[in-house]
């Protein structure tokens, strides 16, 4: 009995021996959240056991021991689950039990995948996971974090994800045909949402078309007279796209220019609601107006229909051929009051109208120069196609028209003072009706057509090589204009400087006689030979420009200078050699000298 109290004794010695041992080697002291067990190290550790370890942290945290057994969470989707790869402890008070690096981890095994916007929020864990709240308890729902952007005011829930996706807030993927008002087919699939939902909250938009289409309505010309039930007329294809077909709807068939006319232009306003009037079908209901205008007054009744149709009010069907007069080119456009001025059916007294043309044409005789000249058989010259028509023969005459000529009045060279124009005898030369075009002042005589034709006063066919100056070269190229500022073209200067001093950039001081040097193929192009002078331009010479050596003007013959007087400056032996620098140098290079 004594052996066994003795046992027990050092048994308790030993346990509590043990356990001093235990906070003895403690590598450290544990973190915050865990000071509360640290004296009691067998809520963390078993003793032989490592393994238990992962058991006993479960037995705290039974939240992640239940997503490890159902697979979910991020716990749930490790591949290894021992706890202290990733939670250490001992590391003292202000530790932190949970270290993620940001950019390795993966979200995806939380079971929340950041996916577009979300994606570039990936490192700022705060924007989601509030401070102070487990990563665990982040709500998921899209108002947790967006509820200051539903503009909805949370009246279509929070099921966000509906509408919206991760990639743009306000890209939205909601499919209208789904709900009770379809926009396939027409132009409401164009419209912005917030037109018809002004206020955003989608639910309880007005569906008749009046609603939103007040406004259209009014300016239309509708004012509500029509009701509200648009889509009676119109279709959502378009407000313009009418789809009332008043042919069969109406006991009033719409034919020709009925059918572009405008619903007030018959259903008056001020009559009450459009479609509920009972309108006369006779045309002098609506077009009493166009009768007075186009000088009817109803003298022929209100049968309009007998000579207008529905194509056009001035589209008549009246034929005129069955008369004693048939109508005939330019008659068949002219306006029935324009012959008949007393009334369509005849004048006032119903006298049978005068049938001949100058009855009615004298006025344009009188303007058009005949005053008379030629008769009362205007027929003679004129055709009722058109009074310009003239089918007189001019090729007949003595003088046959050619070129411009065919399109001369008669009265521009039969003039008023020679009297009747038949019998006339009109001088045949070109000076006799252009002398006053002659802008020559006479210098190339009457003799117009030598250069000039019939097709046009402005063409001509004047061969410059018969003048004293033929062009050749780049001169081929020049507008007459260019040389000849005025029309009196033998004012135009035949020396080079003429037209040439602006181009001059030796400023006279090689004289003006130009050609000496330049061409007529190119100003650039020069054929002076300095060979024959006396002087020979080679070596460095030969890139010198002229004016570097001819200072001055050139009045005569350039007398040879030596060559110190233009390489003074060139000269290291200050003239101590003389002034025959050719002696030693040469043109080349005037560094290199003669061997």
């Amino acid at each position: 009995m004594r052996a066994l109290l003795l046992l027990f004794a050092l048994w308790l010695c030993g346990a509590a021996h043990a356990e001093s041992i235990e906070k003895a080697i403690m590598p450290g002291e544990l973190a915050k959240a865990h000071a509360k067990i640290e004296e009691e190290c067998s809520k963390c550790h078993q003793r032989f056991d490592r393994s238990a370890q992962d058991r006993l942290c479960q037995d705290c945290h039974k939240d992640i021991r239940k997503d490890i057994a159902g697979r979910q969470g991020f716990h749930g989707h490790l591949d290894n689950t021992t706890c202290r790869t990733c939670h250490t402890d001992h590391k003292g008070r202000g530790a932190s039990l949970i270290v993620i690096d940001t950019k390795k981890f993966d979200h995806a095994k939380t079971g929340f995948q950041l996916k577009g916007k979300h994606a570039d929020i990936a490192t700022k864990c705060a924007s989601c996971h509030v401070a102070g709240k487990k990563y665990r308890d982040a709500d998921t729902a899209c108002a947790s974090c967006h509820r200051k952007d539903d503009v909805h005011k949370t009246r279509l829930g929070e099921d966000c994800q509906r509408c919206h996706t991760e990639k743009n807030w306000k890209e939205t993927s909601f499919d209208h045909e789904k709900t009770k008002f379809s926009l396939v087919g027409g132009k409401h699939a164009e419209v912005k949402c917030k037109s018809c939902h002004v206020d955003q909250t989608f639910k309880g938009a007005e569906t008749q078309c009046n609603a939103c289409h007040k406004k259209t309505d009014d300016e239309k010309g509708h004012k509500g007279r029509f009701g509200t039930k648009c889509e009676t007329c119109h279709t959502d294809r378009g407000w313009k796209d009418i789809k009332f077909d008043h042919d069969t709807d109406t006991h009033y068939l719409l034919k020709g220019k009925h059918r572009a006319a405008k619903c007030v232009s018959c259903h008056l306003p001020e009559k009450g609601s459009l479609y509920q009037q009972k309108l006369p079908t006779k045309c002098v209901a609506c077009h009493k107006a166009d009768d007075d205008e186009k000088g009817h007054k109803g003298k022929l009744g209100d049968k309009c229909e007998s000579c207008h149709n529905e194509r056009g009010w001035k589209t008549g069907t009246f034929d005129h051929d069955t008369t004693h007069f048939p109508l005939r080119g330019g008659h068949r456009e002219t306006k029935c009051e324009a012959c008949h001025i007393g009334g369509v059916s005849g004048n006032k007294a119903n006298v049978k109208l005068d049938t001949a043309c100058v009855s009615c044409h004298r006025k344009d005789d009188q303007s058009k120069g005949h005053k008379g000249r030629y008769g009362d058989r205007c027929e003679t010259c004129h055709a009722d196609t058109k009074w310009k028509d003239a089918r007189f023969d001019h090729s007949k005459t003595a003088y046959p028209l050619r070129g411009k000529h065919l399109e001369v009045r008669c009265d521009a060279c039969h003039l008023v003072d020679f009297g009747p124009l038949k019998g006339s005898k009109i001088q045949q030369t070109c000076f006799a009706c252009h002398q006053k075009d002659d802008k020559h002042k006479g210098q190339l005589g009457k003799d117009c057509a030598k250069c000039h034709d019939e097709r046009r006063w402005q063409g001509t066919a004047f061969d410059h090589a018969r003048s004293r100056f033929p062009l050749v070269g780049s001169h081929t190229k020049v507008d007459c204009a260019k040389c000849h500022t005025t029309p009196a073209f033998r004012d135009a200067p035949s020396a080079c400087i003429g037209c040439h001093e602006r181009d001059d950039v030796h400023k006279k001081r090689f004289g003006t006689r130009c050609e000496t040097c330049h061409s007529a193929r190119s100003w650039a192009a020069w054929d002076f030979d300095h060979a024959s002078t006396g002087f020979l331009l080679d070596g460095g010479h030969a890139k010198v420009q002229c004016d570097t050596c001819h200072e001055k003007e050139m009045t005569g013959k350039a007398t040879r200078r030596p060559c110190v007087a233009c390489h003074t400056r060139d000269d290291v032996h200050e003239g101590g050699f003389g002034a025959q620098c050719d002696r030693c140098h040469v043109t080349a290079n005037w560094k290199r000298q003669k061997r």
